[in-house]
């Protein structure tokens, strides 16, 4: 689901309404607090885009994006 793209993980999440897509926001940011890595998240009714790099890293992909991107994957 996630793809390179301007040194970054990105994707985009589409649900069947409102309720599904913040339900899913919430788990994201769940994981992101375990992680300890925290994504971009753009949320728009029913769809939710994502944007993952390291900012400290010089705002490139790292590894910790990849392992939040998996997990994110697996929800």
């Amino acid at each position: 689901m996630f793809e390179v793209s301007n040194n970054q993980l990105v994707a985009q999440f589409n649900f069947n309404d409102f309720s599904q897509a913040f339900a899913f926001v919430a788990r994201v940011s769940l994981l992101a607090e375990q992680h300890n890595h925290h994504p971009k998240l753009v949320w728009e009714y029913n769809r939710v885009a994502i944007s993952l790099c390291t900012h400290d890293a010089g705002n490139t992909i790292t590894e910790k994006d990849y392992k939040l991107a998996e997990a994110i994957e697996k929800l």
